[in-house]
C-alpha cells in the first residue's frame, strides 16, 4: 500500500494544467517572441485534453502556439523539463503533439528561424474582402488606433487557409466550439483588423471575427444567424465587439431580402452586448421616442424595428423594456409600479388562456385560466360576463421566468 501511495504521488507531479501549459501569442515584432507580457492562455482546453483539462507525463510542460499578428502563420513547439520514463512501470505520457496537430492546419513550423521569415512577410498581408466600417479607439499608451471591419467569403484568394488558422482560437475560448463547413456558400465572414506601423509601413493585425449563416425563409427571404463570434484576448474590453455587431447589423439592414437577424445559442455576454447595440439603434426610431415608451409596447415599435433594423418581435420587446427602464424614474412609486406591471404582462401573458362560451340564455361568457396548471377552464354561469383569473403558483411562476427571460 505504501508503495502504491508513493507511486501515485510521483505520478501526480507529472500532471499539467493544459490551460496554463498552452501559451498563445500574436507576434508583430521579433522581440515579442521572448516577451512574456504578450502571452495569453486558453479559457478552455477540454475539447482537446478531456474534461479534466490535464496533460499527463510531463513536468514544466509548455505548448507554444505563436501566430504572426496578421496572416496568422503559426509556430508550434512543445517544451518540458522532464518526462515519465520506463521506470514508472511502463506508464506512457500523453501525446500532446498529436492532440494539437488535430486542431492546427498544415503549414505551421516548429523552427523559430522559419517563423521569423513568416514575420518578415507580414508587410504583404492585406485584409480580405470588402471594407464595411472604420473606427478609432483611444489607447492610453499608443494614442489613437485605427480599426477596420471587412466582409469576406470563402472565394477571396487565400482566405480559406487563413480562416483555418483563425478558427483554431475558437477551441480555446468558446466552450462548445466546432469548426464550420466552409464549402457551404451560405456562410458570411466579418473580420476586424487593426492598422499599425512597422518600419514606416502600414501593417494589419487580426483582432477578431464573426461567422453568419444565411438561412432560407419562405417564400423569398433569408434569416442571417450569428454562429460564432470572437474578439481575441489582447483586444477584449476595448469595445470591438459592439462595433463588429453593429456593423454586421447595418450591413444586413441594407439587404431587402433579409427577414431578421438572430443568433445561435447566444452566451450571456453576447446577449448583453446585443442588448446594448440594439438599444442604441432603436433609440433613433420615432416609435421608440421617450414620450411613447410610457404608453406601452406597440405594434408600431415592432414593425419599425423589423422593417428598418431587421429586429424580430421578441428582441424588439426586450429593447423596449430596456429603454423604458432607462426613461423611468424608479424613485417614483407610481411610475415604478407601471413599469413592473408592463414587464409582468409579458411574462405571464402567454400562460393565460382565454376561453369563450355561451350561457343558457345566449349571453357570451369568458373566463381566464393559467395554462399549465392542469385545471380545466370553468364555465361562467349567468347572463353577465365574468372574468376569473387564477393566480400562478410559485413553481409555475419560476417556469415562466425561465422560459421568457431566455433571450434566444
Amino acid at each position: 500500500m505504501a508503495d502504491i501511495n508513493t507511486m501515485e504521488k510521483k505520478l501526480a507531479e507529472y500532471k499539467c494544467d493544459t490551460n496554463e501549459a498552452i501559451a498563445l501569442k500574436l507576434v508583430r515584432f521579433p522581440e515579442d517572441i521572448d516577451d512574456d507580457s504578450t502571452t495569453f492562455h486558453p479559457e478552455y482546453s477540454h475539447q482537446t485534453f478531456g474534461d479534466d483539462e490535464v496533460a499527463f507525463g510531463y513536468k514544466g510542460l509548455q505548448i507554444q502556439l505563436f501566430y504572426t499578428a496578421g496572416n496568422l502563420n503559426t509556430l508550434f513547439k512543445v517544451k518540458y523539463s522532464s518526462k515519465v520514463t520506463e521506470a514508472f512501470d511502463c506508464v506512457e505520457p500523453d501525446d500532446v503533439e498529436v492532440k494539437i496537430r488535430e486542431i492546427i492546419p498544415a503549414g505551421f513550423t516548429s523552427n523559430s528561424d522559419d517563423f521569423l521569415t513568416f514575420l518578415e512577410k507580414e508587410a504583404k498581408f492585406k485584409p480580405f474582402g470588402t471594407l464595411l466600417h472604420t473606427y478609432k479607439v483611444q489607447n492610453e499608451e499608443e494614442g489613437e488606433l485605427t480599426y477596420q471591419i471587412h466582409k469576406a467569403d470563402i472565394t477571396c484568394a487565400g482566405f480559406q487557409k487563413y480562416h483555418e488558422r483563425l478558427q483554431t482560437f475558437l477551441m480555446w475560448f468558446i466552450e462548445t466550439a466546432s469548426f464550420i463547413d466552409t464549402d457551404d456558400d451560405h456562410w458570411d465572414f466579418f473580420l476586424v483588423f487593426e492598422k499599425y506601423n512597422k518600419d514606416g509601413e502600414t501593417l494589419y493585425a487580426t483582432v477578431g471575427y464573426m461567422t453568419v449563416y444565411n438561412y432560407y425563409v419562405y417564400p423569398d427571404k433569408t434569416r442571417p444567424r450569428v454562429s460564432q463570434m470572437l474578439i481575441l484576448p489582447p483586444f477584449q474590453g476595448e469595445g470591438h465587439g459592439p462595433q463588429l455587431l453593429e456593423a454586421v447589423h447595418r450591413f444586413y439592414c441594407s439587404l431587402p431580402k433579409v427577414q431578421d437577424i438572430t443568433a445561435e445559442d447566444p452566451s450571456e455576454n453576447y446577449v448583453k452586448m446585443r442588448d446594448f447595440v440594439l438599444a442604441k439603434l432603436c433609440q433613433g426610431l420615432p416609435s421608440f421616442a421617450e414620450e411613447k415608451l410610457h404608453l406601452g409596447f406597440s405594434v408600431d415599435m415592432y414593425k419599425e424595428a423589423q422593417e428598418k433594423l431587421k429586429i424580430n418581435k421578441k428582441h424588439a420587446r426586450r429593447v423596449y423594456e430596456i429603454l423604458r427602464l432607462r426613461a423611468t424614474d424608479m424613485s417614483d412609486e407610481e411610475k415604478a409600479r407601471d413599469y413592473r406591471l408592463e414587464v409582468k404582462k409579458r411574462l405571464f401573458g402567454p400562460y393565460r388562456v382565454e376561453t369563450e362560451g355561451t350561457s343558457a340564455d345566449g349571453a357570451t361568457s369568458r373566463c381566464w385560466c393559467s395554462a399549465g396548471t392542469g385545471r380545466r377552464a370553468r364555465k361562467c354561469a349567468g347572463g353577465k360576463k365574468k372574468k376569473m383569473k387564477w393566480r400562478l403558483s410559485s413553481a409555475l411562476a419560476m417556469r415562466v421566468l425561465q422560459t421568457h427571460l431566455d433571450p434566444g
